[in-house]
């Protein structure tokens, strides 16, 4: 892969720690600011604001504000942003099930490593 393509700054998006959650919420439907923010947990709301700025301007998350007093703004994903989600989710969903082989692997590299420093 080149140093400078489109494909990866997307790819960043779409893969961010926030990009993950946002786009596997919106998956279950439209959701209000505050419902994102309550079913995402730990997220400020300035990176949410800015999260859901990026995946809109990369059309996979529409914005719709309704002129009503206060504010009603809903996020939903574009058809787009529909395919990135599942993808997004079901590579989220592998990792949940191969944690416990990601803990083996560690644990084997760092006693093989530990074993040769200690060599050394």
């Amino acid at each position: 892969m080149k140093v400078i393509c489109p494909e990866r700054a997307v790819l960043e998006h779409v893969t961010s720690r926030w990009g993950v959650l946002v786009l596997s919420a919106l998956l279950d439907g439209t959701r209000r600011f505050s419902e994102l923010r309550r079913e995402i947990g730990e997220v400020s709301e300035k990176m949410l604001t800015q999260t859901l700025r990026t995946l809109e301007r990369d059309g996979f998350v529409r914005r719709e504000a309704r002129p009503v007093i206060p504010p009603h703004v809903d996020y939903a994903l574009t058809p787009l942003g529909e395919q990135a989600a599942r993808q997004v989710r079901a590579l989220s969903r592998w990792t949940e099930e191969h944690v416990p082989d990601v803990f083996a692997a560690r644990a084997a590299y760092d006693a093989r490593t530990a074993a040769t420093v200690q060599t050394v």
